[in-house]
């Protein structure tokens, strides 16, 4: 069968995958198939399963469709036209420094581009600033003061051939788990691989960890600190290098200060052998990388941990050479794209820096632009700020959502609903943001863009156009040089197509380099067209004169010879003082740390992983991990729905007791918007505090109370129709997600069952058409009610369920896996739907059990009692019985667990029997 065959690269985490996009064009359905690119060298065939699921995401529900000003749909044109004259009249009546641009790593890299030329030489301001600010502006900060440039040094191939893997901050397994799981394959082939996780909580990456060290928050640079100190009097440091090719060694190994290891162990809260097993391990072991993340740059000291980090591989020249260095992972697919082109507001493109005149100079030549920015712009928390306090006016966002992403995220909507005027470049009309623009922007999604990305390993790789776009979807670039010729500069914006512009870019790129920068791509300054579409995915540098055919190319390493990008071409080891890990801002008011993050199957904030039910079947709503202990303290149980308060506000999220949280902590993901729960936006919490050098944000070490909350009654409804819960008063928690043919919803609310039953059968009956309405005017309801529960179900005339309530005083008892499967279900008889009635599968109808295998929907009763029975006593058992962990991967850690744990209990049972 004749089949089309589109390679690109994943618009998910920094790992970069290359995915094969395959459609039968006989197929009049157009149904797309995805999988991983087995030649693409970033995950050689693997996906995980937010991957796997990406032809999910082509569904156009919920899309902006067409341009919208002040809630009117408009032509490009006319919107265009107003953003052009609104930002020009703002500039001149306020100055270049009133108007702020806040985009994302979502972009690609031809739209970040456009809209950093755009703003910083031609509008002549460098306030524009990205959300990568919020995940990884520590990492460009420790790299440049320890290397003079934003540079990564190694590769993932380092992964393959190290002796050690120390994960500092980092929950690989689930945020970045094709990389976990390339790990887990270097381990199998080389077992003498040992794999250290430094982290609070247990996470499901420390579960296959050959050490977990769960230090107190913030706690990162005093264990480094120590490392550097324990290196340097063992005499592991390498001394010709350092006097070759480094500077600050003394220095640094004086900030470590002489703290003891037995004091050291205490004030991390590890034991002194767990302490002296991490510095024996690093101290025999050579061939070692570090691979860090959001546990270490979302942090008010973040900048100085990277460097306590890098400190100890400059130290003993471990860096640069296969199997070791130090390795910043990034969240969001271009975040690296975004480094590159100055997409941040301390940054200018090609890693010129803002700050250096002859730079500064560079980039205006080659743009042969108006003017240029010259001083430092505002960054992302304070970008806010700024438009909170009226000095910006004028506002675009573009695939980002501040609302629910930025710390106090209700400040920021309220800065938001000041600001005169606000512009936001989207796919989807289920953003928070989007309510506070004046002008909305459709722009095109995954699959209709065409551009490159870069990787966490500085590999560039192209985003292929699958489908044609949708409707009035345009690319950003393309809106971005649209409003500046509308503003008058034609010249310098007159792009026809992604390869044009990606061409201009290597040219600045290799513009009067020399050697002197880092980042240069000058061998693709002369691509064609054709050579352009047809890439495939490279590593940078690629100087003039190279070839641009990577097929062959080897691994690209920095550093490990020297010549770095300091003035003095030596690396600089940061002395950084350890401060006192924990928080110091704890009080009996705020008794308890909140630590935030990422789970497995979900995206930022849920715009596009949210709508697809296998991925939601996962965790299907927002929740707190809790330390059992904790728990005792504050009156709470398991599925109890509690409230979280800091300084800043109040959340809600259904407690899961777990002793992977450390006492007096709390562990809460970040992905929750108020499209899909009624208080579970996570960062109205966060303080905006920001370290002092990046201007990040802290995320993971914020002082909060917890409190259970006493609902009158609790619900668990499902229905076909999506619902809109936002007009029903009283409801004080929330949750929905979808599941196969309709939506689940949790509810906990001060009202009674009977009030609570009058106000979600708005939710029963409304329509979705025309047609829908006519059956809704004849639906059947069954219904039960004894002395504390009321169960109802309608069903339509076509003996399908249409919808389903349970109600109680306390939370309801009923096997979500079984009731999600309902809407699939023909009920035809009476009989079958009076059995609804008793909340519970039928004896012949087994409970899968919380999803664990979102890829073939296995659940964790069925994966234990394969276990129980005898059948499987490994993951590779469970996977050939029940294929779970065998697609993409991402669950086995879980499965994992789940095996070894009744393994134990077979033994336990077999041998007190």
């Amino acid at each position: 069968m004749p089949e089309q065959i589109t390679r690109t690269t994943c618009p998910y985490c920094g790992v970069g995958c290359g995915v094969i996009a395959s459609r039968d064009t006989s197929d009049p359905t157009g149904v797309i198939k995805i999988s991983g690119d087995p030649d693409h060298p970033a995950n050689e065939g693997k996906l995980c399963s937010k991957g796997m699921a990406l032809a999910e995401t082509f569904a156009t529900s919920h899309r902006l469709t067409h341009p919208v000003i002040d809630g009117t749909a408009a032509s490009w044109d006319d919107a265009t036209s107003l953003i052009a004259k609104q930002f020009q009249s703002t500039i001149e009546e306020h100055g270049p420094q009133s108007v702020g641009f806040y985009v994302s790593g979502q972009l690609l890299t031809e739209d970040y581009y456009v809209v950093n030329k755009f703003v910083k030489g031609w509008l002549g301001t460098a306030n524009i600033d990205t959300n990568s600010r919020l995940c990884m502006a520590s990492s460009v900060a420790g790299h440049k003061r320890a290397f003079g440039s934003d540079t990564v040094p190694g590769c993932y191939e380092d992964l393959d051939s190290a002796e050690l893997i120390i994960l500092v901050g980092s929950n690989l397994a689930w945020c970045h788990p094709v990389i976990y799981q390339r790990i887990i394959k270097a381990k199998a082939v080389n077992p003498g691989l040992q794999i250290i996780v430094i982290d609070p909580r247990r996470s499901i990456t420390a579960d296959n960890a050959d050490l977990h060290l769960a230090i107190k928050p913030d706690g990162d640079t005093l264990l480094f600190n120590a490392l550097l100190r324990e290196l340097h009097r063992r005499g592991l440091t390498d001394t010709n290098y350092v006097r070759d090719h480094v500077s600050g060694y003394e220095e640094a190994i004086a900030a470590a200060g002489q703290m003891d290891n037995e004091d050291i162990a205490d004030h991390l809260g590890i034991s002194l052998d767990d302490l002296n097993r991490f510095l024996n391990l690093v101290a025999s072991n050579e061939r070692t990388v570090t691979i860090y993340s959001q546990g270490v740059n979302q942090s008010r000291n973040g900048t100085d941990k990277v460097n306590a980090i890098i400190n100890c591989h400059l130290a003993t020249a471990r860096i640069g050479k296969p199997g070791m260095g130090p390795f910043s992972i990034t969240g969001q697919p271009n975040a690296m794209g975004g480094r590159e082109v100055g997409g941040l507001a301390t940054m200018l493109a090609c890693h010129r820096d803002l700050d250096n005149p002859t730079h500064q100079s560079q980039v205006q030549r080659f743009w042969k632009s108006p003017r240029i920015a010259d001083k430092v712009g505002l960054t992302a928390v304070d970008m806010f700020k700024a438009i909170d306090n009226g000095e910006i006016k004028a506002l675009w966002i573009m695939a980002t959502n501040p609302v629910d992403s930025l710390p106090d995220a209700d400040s920021a909507a309220r800065a938001l609903s000041k600001c005169p005027f606000v512009v936001v470049s989207d796919v989807t009309t289920r953003s928070d943001t989007l309510s506070y623009a004046h002008v909305a922007l459709p722009a095109q999604a995954f699959g209709e863009k065409d551009g490159t990305v870069t990787n966490s390993e500085r590999r560039i790789s192209r985003q292929r156009r699958i489908n044609e776009p949708l409707a009035q979807a345009r690319p950003d670039w393309w809106a971005v040089a649209r409003v500046a010729q509308k503003m008058g500069y034609v010249q310098g914006f007159d792009y026809q197509s992604p390869a044009e512009i990606f061409t201009e870019y290597a040219q600045l790129s290799a513009f009067e380099n020399n050697g002197c920068v880092d980042f240069d791509i000058g061998a693709c300054a002369d691509m064609t067209e054709s050579e352009y579409n047809n890439i495939r995915p490279f590593q940078w540098p690629l100087i003039p004169g190279q070839s641009i055919t990577p097929s062959t190319q080897q691994p690209i390493r920095f550093f490990a010879n020297g010549h770095f990008y300091t003035p003095d071409k030596r690396g600089r080891m940061i002395p950084v003082t350890s401060g006192t890990p924990g928080n110091q801002q704890l009080n009996d008011q705020f008794p308890l740390i909140l630590n935030t993050g990422r789970i497995r199957d979900q995206w930022h904030t849920m715009t596009r992983t949210g709508y697809i039910p296998r991925l939601m079947g996962h965790r299907a709503e927002p929740f707190v991990e809790i330390n059992p202990s904790d728990a005792l303290i504050h009156g709470i149980v398991d599925a109890d729905i509690v409230s979280i308060s800091s300084p800043t506000g109040t959340t809600m999220a259904r407690a899961m007791l777990s002793d992977r949280q450390s006492p007096g902590q709390l562990f809460v993901p970040m992905h929750w918007s108020n499209q899909f729960s009624g208080n579970a936006r996570i960062d109205t919490l966060i303080e905006a505090v920001t370290d002092p050098v990046s201007r990040q944000p802290a995320s993971k070490n914020q002082s909060v109370s917890v409190q259970r909350f006493s609902a009158s009654t609790y619900a668990f409804m499902l229905c076909r129709s999506e619902p809109d819960l936002t007009g029903v008063t009283n409801l004080e928690y929330w949750a929905s997600s979808p599941v196969e043919q309709g939506w689940r919803i949790e509810i906990a609310s001060s009202m009674s069952i009977s009030e609570l039953t009058q106000a979600l059968l708005t939710i029963v009956y409304r329509p979705d058409d025309q047609k829908d309405a006519s059956d809704l005017s004849q639906l059947e309801q069954v219904d039960y009610r004894d002395g504390k529960t009321h169960r109802i179900a309608w069903f339509k005339p076509s003996e399908r369920l249409h919808a389903l309530l349970y109600l109680a005083p306390t939370t309801v008892e009923t096997s979500r896996s079984w009731a999600t499967g309902l809407l699939k279900n023909q009920f035809n008889s009476h009989a079958t739907r009076w059995q609804l009635m008793a909340g519970r599968a039928a004896s012949d109808q087994p409970d899968k059990g919380a999803i664990v295998c979102s890829c073939f929907n296995v659940g964790d009763k069925e994966i234990a009692n394969a276990v129980k029975s005898g059948t499987c006593a490994s993951t590779e058992a469970i996977g050939q019985t029940l294929s779970a962990g065998t697609n993409c991967g991402s669950c086995r850690n879980e499965i994992d667990v789940i095996v070894r744990r009744h393994n134990t209990q077979r033994e336990t049972s077999s041998h007190y029997s």
